[in-house]
């Protein structure tokens, strides 16, 4: 028959039981804990950037491409249709006002000038020919005027010989009445000759001011033609770095073609295009900020193109610091219109992690961990953006690029 186990037996044999399930419940939660931490997503924190919240200065601004340009550059344009003959001085030579650049054949702008001295000349003599005959036209009705006067004077004393007989019986009614009408007829010739002289002198000084007209037409081409032939040597006309010149030699060139630049290198401005989408919330005299070779430069816009080309619109911005030692030809710049200013609000650095929106979840790092977190964004900038909710200052935000984790409530960080 079976006999009972001894109580220590059933003690040990319990204890042993206890001690088994136990363990089994110690390896079954670390599988569990060592499956959740291989599960939970992670990062590792040298992968990911991170800024903190602070209070600052955030100006929202459009942002636009500039260049770096002369403050003032003068164009110099050929005065005549000519060729290329020589090219005196280098580009990026110092230049001063007055000195050649470039010389132009003049051969054949001067034979058009003594063209027009013989032309001149020839109009000159017309004007004296002219002149003279007008003068002989106008003495030979004068005599005539004259003579009719004469005449008229001689009537009227036979008149009154006529009227003297006929009151004393010598004469007759008849020849009285033929004296009045000779002294009639001769009166209506002379005064048809005065009106004749007095025209031709209007028609003559008008012919005399027509050929002078044109003589003095002619006298100002010849002497602009002069001043451009003077000019056909291309000199500087302020003190400065020739920046561009066109230097094919016996190239044709029409008058009014641009041949060479001079800029004065000590003062800059900037030229910028936008978009023209933001057209117009860009006005005159608005604040911008220009960052040119890591340098920050405040100005202001000073003009705006009316015109768009391309979907962009161009505009200028003056500089108050225009000499600044970063500044350079030609050098390609950030141009940033501030539309609004916020002073001493949170703020944290721009960054891939910002998708221009109102609101936007972001990770935000305690205890070794990324926690997803909803936060609503005002304005912003190239290197800020306006927090309105869901951060304190201090707090450290990751600003890499998160679209991957968008969804993630929780990200483990490790080295």
């Amino acid at each position: 028959m079976d006999r009972a186990l001894a109580p220590s037996v059933q003690t040990n044999r319990r204890r042993r039981q206890w001690l088994l399930g136990l363990g089994a419940l110690v390896l079954a939660v670390a599988g569990w804990w060592g499956l959740r931490k291989a599960l939970q997503p992670s990062l590792r924190r040298a992968d990911v950037l991170t800024a903190r919240v602070e209070t600052g200065d955030v100006e929202a601004a459009l942002t636009a491409a500039g260049t770096i340009i002369p403050a003032h550059e003068a164009v110099i344009s050929s005065p005549i249709a000519s060729t290329i003959r020589r090219v005196a001085v280098a580009v990026g030579a110092q230049v001063a006002p007055g000195q050649t650049i470039l010389e132009l054949d003049k051969e054949a702008s001067q034979g058009a000038l003594a063209k027009l001295d013989d032309e001149q000349l020839r109009n000159q003599n017309k004007n004296d020919q002219l002149r003279l005959a007008l003068e002989g036209h106008l003495n030979d009705l004068g005599a005539q005027a004259a003579s009719q006067a004469v005449k008229v004077r001689s009537l009227q004393s036979t008149l009154r010989d006529e009227q003297h007989l006929l009151e004393i019986g010598g004469g007759t009614a008849e020849a009285v009445r033929q004296a009045e009408l000779n002294l009639a007829v001769a009166r209506l010739e002379a005064d048809r000759l005065a009106r004749q002289l007095a025209n031709q002198r209007r028609a003559s000084a008008a012919d005399v001011r027509e050929l002078g007209y044109t003589v003095s037409m002619q006298q100002r081409s010849i002497a602009e033609l002069a001043g451009k032939l003077r000019q056909a040597d291309i000199s500087s006309p302020q003190p400065g770095v020739l920046t561009w010149v066109n230097d094919n030699l016996g190239a044709a060139v029409p008058a009014g073609e641009p041949l060479a630049r001079v800029a004065d290198l000590s003062r800059f401005r900037v030229r910028a295009t936008l978009s023209d989408a933001y057209a117009g919330q860009l006005h005159p005299g608005d604040p911008v900020v220009v960052r040119a070779n890591g340098t920050d430069l405040r100005g202001t816009v000073a003009s705006i193109s009316p015109a768009v080309d391309k979907g962009v619109v161009t505009f200028y911005a003056q500089l108050a610091n225009d000499h600044a030692p970063a500044l350079r030809a030609n050098l390609r710049a950030d141009v940033f219109v501030i539309t609004r200013a916020h002073p001493h609000v949170l703020r944290i650095k721009n960054g891939p992690f910002y998708q221009g929106g109102q609101e936007q979840a972001v990770f935000v790092v305690r205890g070794g961990k990324a926690l997803r977190k909803v936060v609503r964004f005002g304005d912003s900038n190239f290197d800020y953006v306006q927090i309105t909710s869901g951060l304190q200052a201090g707090d450290e935000v990751v600003v890499s690029d998160m679209k991957d984790h968008q969804e993630t409530p929780e990200l483990a960080l490790h080295d």
